[in-house]
C-alpha cells in the first residue's frame, strides 16, 4: 500500500498575558451586568385601567358572605 501517513496535530495553548485575562474577565462582567439589568427591566407591562387598590376592594366584596 502507500507510504502516506496522517499526522494528528495537537493545538498548543499559548499562555495569555495577565492583562489580557483581566480584560476578558472585565468584559464578561460588563456583559453579565448589562444582561441582568435588561432582564430586570423586561418584566410584565403594567395593566392600564383600574388601580390595584380598586381591584382589592372588588375581591373583598366578592369574598364576603351574604347577610341573607
Amino acid at each position: 500500500m502507500g507510504t502516506h501517513r496522517h499526522r494528528c496535530e495537537v493545538a498548543v495553548l499559548e499562555r495569555t498575558s495577565t492583562t489580557a485575562r483581566y480584560a476578558r474577565g472585565f468584559a464578561a462582567a460588563l456583559v453579565a451586568v448589562a444582561t441582568l439589568v435588561l432582564a430586570a427591566n423586561a418584566g410584565p407591562a403594567k395593566a392600564s385601567g383600574e388601580r390595584p387598590a380598586e381591584q382589592v376592594d372588588q375581591v373583598q366584596q366578592v369574598s364576603r358572605p351574604s347577610s341573607e
